[in-house]
């Protein structure tokens, strides 16, 4: 009998038969066949997953190339959510651009803010006359932002592998969360309220009892949504030995945060290079050896636990503060101090009417200089500086540049999202093609950071 197999390579031959050979098989020798095809070339299958995909954390293109369910390669394509946000900074006050950088990675947006501010600050040379409760109310918005960040990426990891129940469970306890974001800055995210010089506006009355009423809402939550994965064989069975990133090779492509901890280095900037008084909170570094995908979920569900351990904290000594008395969310110096005392009511959010009248009753030149700061900004002096954080998904580097002017000269993050995508080949290659789902929700890349 005779079989017909393409060729990669184009042979010579009768006119029309280019490329084909003619294999003549009797019996059982289909071995040599296949051998014989083998020698004549093979193909190499790539196919594209993303950018519109589902489990791709955003646009992003995963290239890949397979052998039947194996991957072969894999290659991260980005850039199709380019914002220019860091070349757009140039163009605006310090202050405003907090509005911008709240929008890179739009799950975590306040350490963007937190990180960004304490850059600035730095320049300014203000770090030691910020406040305590400017400092104090930067710390509980970050820590409540990296519990709703690390349930995001829990939740939206299950989800990926058919689990709604784990996103629905994930989402739930966020909203808990977004509803005191709402509370303090008027928006549930892209709050652009971590000003340079500490904060926008003072918690309203009340808003302390309101989070603790939240936190065992928000404790429970994570219980169950613990109990719900890592309890589930299937889940465990998904996420063991999948997307697996060792020591040599994590720390090789600089990656950070849970990615890092999860191979067992227990390095967290909170500890390292201590910033907002981090080194007067009492908080346990969470690491696991598994480093691979189920070990990065451990890693974060015992992360949010440590995270309300530092709230907690934070309220205790907020509430230590109103027993006080009024206190200053924002640096003493005129010059700097965004001249505001918002106020969240019915119609959104805006200046208190008190300092309203304030501005318009005192005199035409606390007008002007109300007029000029917001316009114009304050002026910054010349130099450079680099700022780290500890974001939920690794180090936030953030480099400015001042020439001594009202608004940037150069502004640079290092978004972690960014770096850790790096790992991506390392995690998938060899895996199936159902395992590169995994391995991607295991970075929980957000590609508004990554393409900035």
């Amino acid at each position: 009998m005779a079989a017909t197999f393409p060729s990669a390579t184009r042979g010579a031959g009768p006119a029309g038969t280019e490329g084909v050979h003619e294999f003549t098989a009797g019996g059982g020798d289909w071995d040599e066949i296949s051998a014989e095809a083998e020698r004549l070339g093979d193909e190499r299958i790539v196919i594209n997953m993303g950018p519109q995909h589902p489990s791709t954390h955003g646009v992003l293109r995963i290239v890949l190339e397979i052998e039947g369910e194996t991957v072969t390669e894999a290659r991260a394509g980005i850039g199709f959510l380019h914002t220019g946000i860091e070349k757009n900074m140039e163009f605006r006050t310090w202050t405003q651009g907090v509005t911008f950088c709240t929008r890179m990675d739009y799950v975590a947006p306040l350490f963007q803010e937190a990180g960004y501010c304490l850059a600035v600050e730095k320049l300014l040379g203000i770090t030691d006359d910020l406040p305590e409760r400017a400092t104090l109310i930067r710390v509980l918005m970050m820590e409540l932002n990296r519990i709703s960040s690390h349930i995001v990426a829990i939740g939206t990891g299950g989800n990926e592998l058919g689990a709604t129940t784990m996103m629905t469970i994930a989402f739930r306890e966020r909203e808990e969360i977004l509803r005191i974001f709402e509370a303090i800055t008027g928006l549930r995210m892209n709050h652009a309220y971590i000003r340079p010089g500490g904060v926008a506006q003072d918690l309203a009355p009340g808003t302390t009892q309101m989070i603790r009423d939240a936190i065992p809402k928000i404790r429970d939550g994570i219980g169950e949504l613990e109990r719900l994965t890592l309890a589930n064989p299937i889940f465990i069975g998904r996420q063991k030995g999948v997307g697996i990133l060792p020591l040599a090779g994590a720390m090789a492509l600089g990656t950070a945060g849970p990615m890092l901890r999860s191979a067992g280095v227990p390095f967290d900037l909170r500890r390292a290079q201590p910033y907002c008084g981090y080194e007067n909170y009492d908080f346990d570094i969470i690491t696991d050896t598994g480093a691979d995908a189920y070990a990065r979920v451990v890693v974060r569900f015992k992360e949010m636990r440590e995270s309300l351990k530092i709230v907690q904290q934070v309220l205790d000594r907020l509430e230590a503060q109103d027993r006080k008395g009024k206190q200053p969310v924002m640096v003493a110096d005129k010059k700097i101090a965004w001249p505001a005392q918002l106020s969240v009511g019915s119609d959104g959010q805006g200046n208190s009417l008190e300092h309203i009248r304030q501005i318009m009753g005192t005199s035409m030149e606390a007008l002007i200089h109300h007029f000029k700061l917001v316009t114009e900004g304050f002026r910054v002096p010349a130099g450079q500086v680099y700022q780290q954080i500890e974001h939920p998904k690794g180090i936030l580097g953030v480099h400015l540049v001042s020439d001594g002017g009202t608004r940037p000269y150069r502004v640079h993050f290092r978004d972690p999202s960014f770096n850790n995508l790096q790992s991506l080949s390392i995690l998938c290659e060899g895996g199936t093609i159902a395992d590169v789902v995994i391995s991607v929700a295991s970075i929980d890349p957000v590609l508004g950071g990554v393409d900035r």
